[in-house]
Protein backbone atom coordinates (compact mmCIF):
# COMPACT_ATOMS: atom_id res chain seq x y z
CA UNK A 1 0.00 0.00 0.00
CA UNK A 2 1.36 3.41 -1.00
CA UNK A 3 0.75 6.28 1.42
CA UNK A 4 1.17 10.00 0.83
CA UNK A 5 1.69 12.33 3.81
CA UNK A 6 1.33 16.03 3.02
CA UNK A 7 3.62 18.32 5.03
CA UNK A 8 7.21 18.60 6.13
CA UNK A 9 7.58 19.09 9.88
CA UNK A 10 7.97 17.23 13.15
CA UNK A 11 4.25 16.42 13.24
CA UNK A 12 4.43 14.78 9.84
CA UNK A 13 7.51 12.83 10.91
CA UNK A 14 5.57 11.50 13.91
CA UNK A 15 2.65 10.51 11.67
CA UNK A 16 4.97 8.78 9.20
CA UNK A 17 6.77 6.79 11.90
CA UNK A 18 3.42 5.62 13.27
CA UNK A 19 2.12 4.66 9.80
CA UNK A 20 5.29 2.65 9.09
CA UNK A 21 4.30 0.18 11.81
CA UNK A 22 1.55 -1.18 9.54
CA UNK A 23 3.03 -4.11 7.60
CA UNK A 24 0.74 -3.52 4.61
CA UNK A 25 2.45 -0.17 3.94
CA UNK A 26 4.99 -0.64 1.15
CA UNK A 27 5.98 2.99 0.51
CA UNK A 28 5.41 6.34 2.21
CA UNK A 29 5.89 9.59 0.32
CA UNK A 30 6.21 12.97 2.05
CA UNK A 31 5.44 16.22 0.24
CA UNK A 32 7.65 18.11 0.70
CA UNK A 33 9.14 16.28 3.71
CA UNK A 34 12.56 17.31 5.03
CA UNK A 35 16.08 15.96 5.52
CA UNK A 36 15.16 13.95 8.59
CA UNK A 37 11.88 12.63 7.23
CA UNK A 38 13.91 11.33 4.27
CA UNK A 39 15.17 8.56 6.56
CA UNK A 40 11.61 7.21 6.85
CA UNK A 41 9.86 8.27 3.64
CA UNK A 42 10.49 9.26 0.03
CA UNK A 43 10.45 13.07 -0.12
CA UNK A 44 9.52 15.11 -3.19
CA UNK A 45 9.73 18.89 -3.68
CA UNK A 46 6.00 19.58 -3.94
CA UNK A 47 4.71 22.30 -1.60
CA UNK A 48 1.90 21.31 0.76
CA UNK A 49 -0.14 24.21 -0.62
CA UNK A 50 0.35 23.22 -4.28
CA UNK A 51 -2.97 21.37 -4.50
CA UNK A 52 -2.74 20.59 -8.21
CA UNK A 53 0.82 19.35 -7.64
CA UNK A 54 -0.37 17.06 -4.85
CA UNK A 55 -3.05 15.55 -7.09
CA UNK A 56 -0.63 15.07 -10.00
CA UNK A 57 1.92 13.40 -7.75
CA UNK A 58 -0.70 11.13 -6.19
CA UNK A 59 -1.94 10.00 -9.60
CA UNK A 60 1.52 9.51 -11.10
CA UNK A 61 2.65 7.42 -8.13
CA UNK A 62 -0.57 5.37 -7.74
CA UNK A 63 -1.15 6.55 -4.16
CA UNK A 64 -3.66 4.39 -2.27
CA UNK A 65 -4.28 6.71 0.69
CA UNK A 66 -3.33 10.31 1.52
CA UNK A 67 -2.94 11.98 4.91
CA UNK A 68 -3.22 15.77 4.83
CA UNK A 69 -1.90 17.22 8.08
CA UNK A 70 -1.08 20.97 7.82
CA UNK A 71 -3.78 23.60 8.29
CA UNK A 72 -3.21 25.60 5.09
CA UNK A 73 -3.89 22.83 2.53
CA UNK A 74 -6.83 21.56 4.59
CA UNK A 75 -8.47 25.01 4.67
CA UNK A 76 -7.69 25.41 0.95
CA UNK A 77 -9.54 22.18 0.14
CA UNK A 78 -6.77 19.65 -0.47
CA UNK A 79 -8.91 16.75 0.77
CA UNK A 80 -11.80 17.74 -1.50
CA UNK A 81 -9.55 17.87 -4.56
CA UNK A 82 -7.73 14.61 -3.81
CA UNK A 83 -11.01 12.77 -3.14
CA UNK A 84 -12.54 14.17 -6.34
CA UNK A 85 -9.58 12.64 -8.17
CA UNK A 86 -10.05 9.21 -6.62
CA UNK A 87 -7.49 9.44 -3.79
CA UNK A 88 -8.96 8.40 -0.40
CA UNK A 89 -7.90 10.85 2.34
CA UNK A 90 -7.60 11.28 6.07
CA UNK A 91 -8.45 14.87 6.94
CA UNK A 92 -11.44 17.19 6.95
CA UNK A 93 -13.01 18.74 3.88
CA UNK A 94 -12.61 22.45 3.16
CA UNK A 95 -16.13 22.96 4.50
CA UNK A 96 -15.21 21.35 7.84
CA UNK A 97 -11.68 22.80 8.10
CA UNK A 98 -13.24 26.26 8.49
CA UNK A 99 -13.50 25.39 12.18
CA UNK A 100 -9.83 26.37 12.33
CA UNK A 101 -9.69 28.53 9.21
CA UNK A 102 -12.04 31.14 10.67
CA UNK A 103 -12.10 32.03 14.37
CA UNK A 104 -15.24 34.06 13.72
CA UNK A 105 -16.94 30.92 12.39
CA UNK A 106 -15.82 28.76 15.32
CA UNK A 107 -16.82 31.33 17.97
CA UNK A 108 -20.23 31.82 16.36
CA UNK A 109 -20.66 28.03 16.17
CA UNK A 110 -19.96 27.66 19.88
CA UNK A 111 -22.33 30.50 20.74
CA UNK A 112 -25.12 29.08 18.56
CA UNK A 113 -24.87 25.56 20.01
CA UNK A 114 -24.09 26.43 23.63
CA UNK A 115 -20.53 25.08 23.69
CA UNK A 116 -18.61 26.71 26.57
CA UNK A 117 -16.02 29.29 25.45
CA UNK A 118 -14.85 32.79 26.33
CA UNK A 119 -17.22 35.72 25.78
CA UNK A 120 -16.33 37.65 22.62
CA UNK A 121 -17.11 40.34 20.04
CA UNK A 122 -16.32 40.35 16.31
CA UNK A 123 -15.02 43.42 14.45
CA UNK A 124 -14.39 44.25 10.80
CA UNK A 125 -13.26 47.81 11.54
CA UNK A 126 -10.15 48.82 13.50
CA UNK A 127 -11.79 52.03 14.72
CA UNK A 128 -14.81 50.16 16.11
CA UNK A 129 -12.54 47.60 17.79
CA UNK A 130 -10.42 50.33 19.37
CA UNK A 131 -13.54 52.14 20.60
CA UNK A 132 -14.76 48.89 22.19
CA UNK A 133 -11.42 48.44 23.97
CA UNK A 134 -11.78 51.75 25.82
CA UNK A 135 -14.29 50.20 28.23
CA UNK A 136 -13.30 46.52 28.03
CA UNK A 137 -11.68 44.85 31.06
CA UNK A 138 -7.99 43.96 30.86
CA UNK A 139 -6.21 41.66 30.19
CA UNK A 140 -7.93 40.80 26.93
CA UNK A 141 -7.31 38.54 23.93
CA UNK A 142 -7.21 39.72 20.31
CA UNK A 143 -7.32 37.11 17.54
CA UNK A 144 -6.93 37.42 13.77
CA UNK A 145 -9.81 35.59 12.10
CA UNK A 146 -7.80 33.44 9.69
CA UNK A 147 -4.69 31.27 9.73
CA UNK A 148 -1.53 33.05 10.88
CA UNK A 149 1.06 30.30 11.47
CA UNK A 150 -0.10 30.03 15.07
CA UNK A 151 0.92 33.63 15.75
CA UNK A 152 -2.41 35.41 15.23
CA UNK A 153 -3.42 35.44 18.91
CA UNK A 154 -2.24 38.38 21.01
CA UNK A 155 -2.81 38.74 24.76
CA UNK A 156 -2.88 42.36 25.90
CA UNK A 157 -2.32 43.32 29.54
CA UNK A 158 -3.16 47.01 29.04
CA UNK A 159 -5.42 49.11 26.80
CA UNK A 160 -2.33 50.44 25.03
CA UNK A 161 -1.18 46.91 24.22
CA UNK A 162 -4.69 45.98 23.06
CA UNK A 163 -4.95 48.99 20.74
CA UNK A 164 -1.48 48.21 19.36
CA UNK A 165 -2.54 44.60 18.72
CA UNK A 166 -5.60 45.73 16.75
CA UNK A 167 -3.47 48.12 14.70
CA UNK A 168 -0.86 45.42 14.05
CA UNK A 169 -3.48 42.98 12.76
CA UNK A 170 -5.97 45.25 10.97
CA UNK A 171 -4.00 48.32 9.89
CA UNK A 172 -0.42 47.06 9.53
CA UNK A 173 -1.88 43.81 8.15
CA UNK A 174 0.83 41.69 9.74
CA UNK A 175 -1.16 38.55 8.92
CA UNK A 176 -2.53 39.73 5.58
CA UNK A 177 -6.16 38.91 4.81
CA UNK A 178 -6.34 36.78 7.96
CA UNK A 179 -6.75 40.06 9.82
CA UNK A 180 -9.71 41.40 7.82
CA UNK A 181 -11.85 40.41 10.81
CA UNK A 182 -10.80 40.05 14.43
CA UNK A 183 -12.23 38.42 17.52
CA UNK A 184 -11.79 40.22 20.83
CA UNK A 185 -12.53 37.88 23.71
CA UNK A 186 -12.37 37.72 27.47
CA UNK A 187 -9.18 36.50 29.09
CA UNK A 188 -9.68 33.09 30.69
CA UNK A 189 -7.57 31.73 33.53
CA UNK A 190 -6.66 28.16 34.43
CA UNK A 191 -4.46 25.33 33.20
CA UNK A 192 -4.48 24.65 29.46
CA UNK A 193 -5.06 21.18 28.03
CA UNK A 194 -4.73 19.94 24.45
CA UNK A 195 -6.96 17.05 23.44
CA UNK A 196 -6.62 15.64 19.93
CA UNK A 197 -9.42 13.36 18.78
CA UNK A 198 -10.20 10.94 15.99
CA UNK A 199 -13.65 11.36 14.47
CA UNK A 200 -15.60 10.03 11.51
CA UNK A 201 -18.33 12.65 11.80
CA UNK A 202 -20.44 10.54 14.17
CA UNK A 203 -18.15 8.78 16.62
CA UNK A 204 -15.44 10.77 18.40
CA UNK A 205 -12.53 9.13 20.22
CA UNK A 206 -10.28 11.47 22.24
CA UNK A 207 -6.58 10.66 22.25
CA UNK A 208 -4.43 10.91 25.35
CA UNK A 209 -4.34 14.52 26.63
CA UNK A 210 -1.22 16.67 26.45
CA UNK A 211 0.34 19.91 27.68
CA UNK A 212 2.15 22.25 25.31
CA UNK A 213 4.81 24.78 26.32
CA UNK A 214 4.42 27.79 24.00
CA UNK A 215 6.83 30.33 25.45
CA UNK A 216 10.43 30.33 24.25
CA UNK A 217 12.03 30.62 27.68
CA UNK A 218 12.11 28.67 30.93
CA UNK A 219 9.37 29.51 33.40
CA UNK A 220 7.02 30.35 30.53
CA UNK A 221 8.89 33.54 29.69
CA UNK A 222 9.74 35.09 26.34
CA UNK A 223 7.86 35.15 23.06
CA UNK A 224 5.18 32.70 22.00
CA UNK A 225 6.44 29.99 19.64
CA UNK A 226 4.97 27.10 17.71
CA UNK A 227 5.69 25.00 20.81
CA UNK A 228 8.93 24.26 22.69
CA UNK A 229 7.87 20.89 24.08
CA UNK A 230 5.00 18.74 25.27
CA UNK A 231 4.13 16.08 27.80
CA UNK A 232 1.34 13.51 27.91
CA UNK A 233 -0.92 12.82 29.62
CA UNK A 234 -1.85 16.20 31.10
CA UNK A 235 -2.42 15.83 34.88
CA UNK A 236 -5.08 18.55 34.88
CA UNK A 237 -7.23 16.47 32.54
CA UNK A 238 -8.83 14.22 35.12
CA UNK A 239 -11.46 11.58 34.41
CA UNK A 240 -14.10 13.97 35.75
CA UNK A 241 -12.96 16.74 33.40
CA UNK A 242 -12.82 14.27 30.51
CA UNK A 243 -16.44 13.23 31.07
CA UNK A 244 -17.56 16.86 31.23
CA UNK A 245 -15.69 17.65 28.02
CA UNK A 246 -17.28 14.72 26.19
CA UNK A 247 -20.79 15.78 27.22
CA UNK A 248 -20.49 19.54 26.87
CA UNK A 249 -17.80 20.08 24.22
CA UNK A 250 -16.69 17.09 22.11
CA UNK A 251 -20.00 15.51 21.10
CA UNK A 252 -21.82 18.86 20.84
CA UNK A 253 -19.11 20.12 18.45
CA UNK A 254 -19.45 17.08 16.18
CA UNK A 255 -23.25 17.43 16.20
CA UNK A 256 -23.04 21.17 15.56
CA UNK A 257 -20.83 20.65 12.52
CA UNK A 258 -23.28 18.07 11.18
CA UNK A 259 -26.17 20.49 11.72
CA UNK A 260 -24.26 23.08 9.72
CA UNK A 261 -23.73 20.62 6.86
CA UNK A 262 -19.99 20.53 7.56
CA UNK A 263 -19.43 16.99 8.87
CA UNK A 264 -15.92 16.75 10.29
CA UNK A 265 -13.85 13.64 9.57
CA UNK A 266 -10.21 13.44 10.61
CA UNK A 267 -8.31 14.77 13.61
CA UNK A 268 -10.12 17.49 15.55
CA UNK A 269 -7.97 19.28 18.11
CA UNK A 270 -9.54 20.88 21.16
CA UNK A 271 -7.51 23.59 22.91
CA UNK A 272 -9.10 23.81 26.35
CA UNK A 273 -8.84 25.96 29.45
CA UNK A 274 -9.87 24.35 32.74
CA UNK A 275 -11.44 27.40 34.42
CA UNK A 276 -13.08 27.67 37.84
CA UNK A 277 -16.38 27.40 35.94
CA UNK A 278 -15.36 24.22 34.14
CA UNK A 279 -13.61 23.46 30.85
CA UNK A 280 -13.97 25.96 28.01
CA UNK A 281 -12.76 25.93 24.40
CA UNK A 282 -9.91 28.32 23.62
CA UNK A 283 -9.53 27.14 20.03
CA UNK A 284 -10.20 24.37 17.57
CA UNK A 285 -7.60 23.02 15.15
CA UNK A 286 -8.57 20.89 12.16
CA UNK A 287 -5.48 18.63 12.40
CA UNK A 288 -2.87 17.06 14.67
CA UNK A 289 -1.12 19.56 16.90
CA UNK A 290 2.59 20.21 16.54
CA UNK A 291 4.34 19.24 18.82
CA UNK A 292 1.40 17.48 20.55
CA UNK A 293 1.46 14.73 17.92
CA UNK A 294 5.04 13.94 18.94
CA UNK A 295 3.94 12.79 22.42
CA UNK A 296 0.46 11.47 21.64
CA UNK A 297 1.27 9.17 18.70
CA UNK A 298 4.18 7.35 20.45
CA UNK A 299 1.64 6.31 23.12
CA UNK A 300 -0.82 4.92 20.53
CA UNK A 301 -0.88 1.13 20.70
CA UNK A 302 -3.53 0.60 17.99
CA UNK A 303 -2.73 0.80 14.27
CA UNK A 304 -2.84 4.40 13.03
CA UNK A 305 -3.60 3.59 9.39
CA UNK A 306 -6.56 1.40 10.36
CA UNK A 307 -7.94 4.24 12.50
CA UNK A 308 -7.43 6.80 9.73
CA UNK A 309 -9.20 4.61 7.18
CA UNK A 310 -12.08 4.13 9.65
CA UNK A 311 -12.41 7.91 10.08
CA UNK A 312 -12.65 8.31 6.35
CA UNK A 313 -15.07 5.38 5.90
CA UNK A 314 -17.27 6.32 8.89
CA UNK A 315 -16.56 3.04 10.72
CA UNK A 316 -14.62 4.40 13.70
CA UNK A 317 -17.02 2.81 16.21
CA UNK A 318 -15.90 -0.62 14.97
CA UNK A 319 -12.15 -0.02 15.40
CA UNK A 320 -10.18 -0.33 18.66
CA UNK A 321 -8.29 2.82 19.66
CA UNK A 322 -5.96 2.05 22.55
CA UNK A 323 -3.25 4.16 24.17
CA UNK A 324 -0.49 3.15 26.54
CA UNK A 325 -0.99 3.92 30.22
CA UNK A 326 2.53 5.39 30.29
CA UNK A 327 3.78 8.93 29.76
CA UNK A 328 5.73 10.80 27.11
CA UNK A 329 7.88 13.93 26.99
CA UNK A 330 9.01 15.81 23.89
CA UNK A 331 11.73 18.47 24.09
CA UNK A 332 12.08 20.74 21.07
CA UNK A 333 15.61 21.72 20.07
CA UNK A 334 15.54 25.07 18.27
CA UNK A 335 17.94 27.52 16.67
CA UNK A 336 19.09 30.40 18.87
CA UNK A 337 16.98 33.47 18.12
CA UNK A 338 13.76 31.55 17.34
CA UNK A 339 10.96 32.61 16.97
CA UNK A 340 12.38 35.81 15.43
CA UNK A 341 15.74 35.76 13.63
CA UNK A 342 18.10 32.78 13.53
CA UNK A 343 20.93 31.39 11.44
CA UNK A 344 20.69 28.21 9.37
CA UNK A 345 23.04 25.64 7.89
CA UNK A 346 24.67 24.17 11.01
CA UNK A 347 25.52 20.48 10.86
CA UNK A 348 23.56 18.19 13.19
CA UNK A 349 25.40 15.25 14.73
CA UNK A 350 23.90 12.53 16.91
CA UNK A 351 25.79 10.24 19.28
CA UNK A 352 25.71 6.54 18.44
CA UNK A 353 23.97 5.59 21.71
CA UNK A 354 20.95 7.89 21.10
CA UNK A 355 17.87 5.91 22.17
CA UNK A 356 14.78 8.14 21.99
CA UNK A 357 12.33 8.95 19.18
CA UNK A 358 13.60 11.74 16.92
CA UNK A 359 11.18 13.88 14.94
CA UNK A 360 12.84 16.27 12.52
CA UNK A 361 11.16 19.59 11.73
CA UNK A 362 13.65 22.11 10.37
CA UNK A 363 16.57 20.29 8.77
CA UNK A 364 17.73 19.37 5.29
CA UNK A 365 20.26 17.05 3.72
CA UNK A 366 23.30 18.51 1.95
CA UNK A 367 24.61 17.08 -1.31
CA UNK A 368 27.27 15.19 0.61
CA UNK A 369 24.65 13.63 2.91
CA UNK A 370 25.06 15.76 6.03
CA UNK A 371 21.97 16.85 8.02
CA UNK A 372 21.97 20.63 8.62
CA UNK A 373 19.57 23.05 10.30
CA UNK A 374 17.08 24.84 8.05
CA UNK A 375 14.42 26.18 10.41
CA UNK A 376 13.64 27.68 13.80
CA UNK A 377 12.34 24.53 15.46
CA UNK A 378 14.90 21.99 14.32
CA UNK A 379 13.81 18.71 15.90
CA UNK A 380 11.94 17.08 18.75
CA UNK A 381 13.29 14.44 21.11
CA UNK A 382 10.57 12.22 22.57
CA UNK A 383 10.92 9.64 25.31
CA UNK A 384 8.19 7.37 26.69
CA UNK A 385 8.19 5.64 30.05
CA UNK A 386 5.95 4.23 32.77
CA UNK A 387 6.04 7.54 34.64
CA UNK A 388 6.19 11.16 33.57
CA UNK A 389 9.23 11.78 35.77
CA UNK A 390 11.28 9.10 34.04
CA UNK A 391 10.04 10.14 30.57
CA UNK A 392 11.26 13.69 31.22
CA UNK A 393 14.62 12.48 32.54
CA UNK A 394 15.11 10.17 29.55
CA UNK A 395 14.17 12.89 27.03
CA UNK A 396 16.71 15.33 28.48
CA UNK A 397 19.39 12.66 28.66
CA UNK A 398 18.93 12.05 24.93
CA UNK A 399 18.86 15.78 24.09
CA UNK A 400 22.44 15.93 25.38
CA UNK A 401 23.45 13.48 22.63
CA UNK A 402 22.40 15.81 19.78
CA UNK A 403 24.74 18.59 18.73
CA UNK A 404 24.55 21.63 16.45
CA UNK A 405 25.78 25.22 16.73
CA UNK A 406 23.40 27.76 18.26
CA UNK A 407 21.09 25.05 19.63
CA UNK A 408 18.77 26.02 22.45
CA UNK A 409 15.93 24.32 24.29
CA UNK A 410 13.85 24.84 27.40
CA UNK A 411 15.16 23.11 30.50
CA UNK A 412 11.77 22.85 32.24
CA UNK A 413 9.49 20.91 29.89
CA UNK A 414 7.14 18.94 32.14
CA UNK A 415 8.02 20.84 35.34
CA UNK A 416 4.54 22.34 35.67
CA UNK A 417 2.95 18.95 35.11
CA UNK A 418 5.19 17.34 37.74
CA UNK A 419 4.19 20.05 40.22
CA UNK A 420 0.53 19.34 39.52
CA UNK A 421 1.05 15.59 39.96
CA UNK A 422 2.86 16.16 43.26
CA UNK A 423 0.07 18.34 44.61
CA UNK A 424 -2.57 15.80 43.50
CA UNK A 425 -0.72 13.00 45.27
CA UNK A 426 -0.43 15.14 48.43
Amino acid sequence: MKILVVGGGGREHAVIKALKKNTSVSEIYALPGNGGIAEDAICAPVAATDLEGLVSFAKENSIDFAVVTPDDPLVMGAVNLLEENGIPCFGPSKEAAIIEGSKVFSKNLMKKYGIPTAGYEVFTSASEAIAYLQTAPMPIVIKADGLALGKGVLIAQTKEEAVSAVQTIMEDRKFGDSGNQIVIEEFLEGPEVSVLSFTDGQTIVPMVSSMDHKRAGDGDTGLNTGGMGTIAPNPYYTEEVAQECMGKIFLPTIRAMNEEGRSFKGCLYFGLMITKNGPKVIEYNCRFGDPEAQVVLPLLESDLLTIMEACRNETLAEVPVKFSSGSACCVIMASKGYPTGYEKGFEITIDDDFSADLYVAGAKKTEDGRLVTSGGRVLGVTATSNSLESAIAHAYAEVSKIHFDNAFFRKDIGARAMKALTSQEA
